[in-house]
C-alpha cells in the first residue's frame, strides 16, 4: 500500500514539475467598460516575451506556470497576472482592464483676477501701446490710399508738359469718362456705407421697406443730391431723418403703402 502511494505521489510530482518548466500558449481575450481593447500590449515579464490584442482584443502568448504577464495601454492602468495553475491549463481566459484616470495639474484660469467685465478690467490689464502710423507720427500716416479709378485718373491727366497723354485723353473723352467713374464710384461707397449702417430688420419693420426692396430704395436715395450731402455729414441721426422722409415718398411711389 504505501509503495502505490509513494509511486502516485512520484509522479504526481513529476507532472507538475514538468508543468513548471513547460511552455504553452495561453489565449485569452481583454475587456473593458467602453469596449476599446485592441493594441493592448501583453508582455511576460518573466521571458521578455510580448504581444498585442486584435482589435477585438484577443490575444496568445507563451508562458510556463508561474510566470507574470502585464497588459498594458494607455487608456488603461497597468493590470498584472500570474500564471496560476487555472491560468495555464484553461483554454481562454479573460482579462478585465479598467480605465485610467489622468489627474492633471492645477490649472489658474483667471490669474490676472479678471471679471469678464471688459470695461472694468482693461484698466487693470498692463497693455503694450498699440503701433500704427498715427502713433508712430508717420508723415503718411493720414494719407487715404487712392482708389483704382482715381489712380488711372491721375495717370491720365499727369505731367502735361512731359507726355501728351493727358491732352490725347481729353481729346478722346478719356479722362471726362475716368472723372465720370471716380465720381460714381464715391457716390456707391456712400451708399455701401449707409446700407451698412442698419440692419435689414431695421429698414424692413421701421421704413416699411420690403427686404428685397432695400437696394432699389437706397439707389432712389442715391439719384437725389442731397443725399451726397447728408451721408458726408456722417450724422447718422441726419442721415436716418433723411432715410425716414425718403422711405415714405418711396412708398407712395411704388404703393407698397
Amino acid at each position: 500500500m504505501r509503495s502505490r502511494l509513494l509511486i502516485f505521489f512520484l509522479f504526481s510530482g513529476g507532472f507538475s514539475f514538468a508543468q513548471i518548466g513547460e511552455y504553452k500558449k495561453i489565449e485569452g481575450r481583454v475587456y473593458s467598460d467602453d469596449g476599446d481593447v485592441a493594441a493592448t500590449h501583453v508582455i511576460n515579464l518573466t521571458s521578455k516575451r510580448a504581444s498585442i490584442t486584435d482589435q477585438n482584443g484577443y490575444f496568445a502568448i507563451a508562458a510556463k506556470l508561474f510566470d507574470t504577464l502585464e497588459f498594458s495601454a494607455v487608456q488603461y492602468k497597468k493590470k498584472i497576472v500570474v500564471v496560476s495553475s487555472a491560468i495555464f491549463e484553461s483554454k481562454l481566459i479573460s482579462v478585465g482592464l479598467e480605465d485610467a484616470l489622468t489627474e492633471l495639474d492645477e490649472v489658474t484660469v483667471t490669474p490676472y483676477n479678471l471679471s469678464g467685465n471688459l470695461l472694468a478690467d482693461l484698466p487693470t490689464l498692463d497693455l503694450d501701446p498699440i503701433v500704427t502710423a498715427s502713433t508712430l507720427g508717420l508723415p503718411n500716416a493720414y494719407v487715404k490710399i487712392p482708389t483704382k479709378a482715381e489712380r488711372e485718373l491721375s495717370a491720365a491727366t499727369a505731367n502735361p508738359i512731359m507726355s501728351f497723354d493727358p491732352l490725347i485723353n481729353a481729346i478722346t473723352g478719356r479722362t471726362k469718362m475716368l472723372k465720370k467713374r471716380v465720381e460714381r464710384n464715391k457716390l456707391y461707397d456712400r451708399t455701401e456705407r449707409v446700407r451698412k449702417f442698419y440692419a435689414d430688420s431695421i429698414y424692413q419693420k421701421q421704413l416699411l421697406i420690403p427686404v428685397d426692396r432695400i437696394d432699389d430704395f437706397l439707389y432712389y436715395c442715391e439719384v437725389d443730391p442731397r443725399f451726397q450731402k447728408t451721408v458726408d455729414t456722417h450724422d447718422e441721426i441726419a442721415i436716418w431723418e433723411y432715410l425716414r422722409q425718403k422711405s415714405i415718398l418711396y412708398r407712395e411711389n411704388n404703393a407698397l403703402d
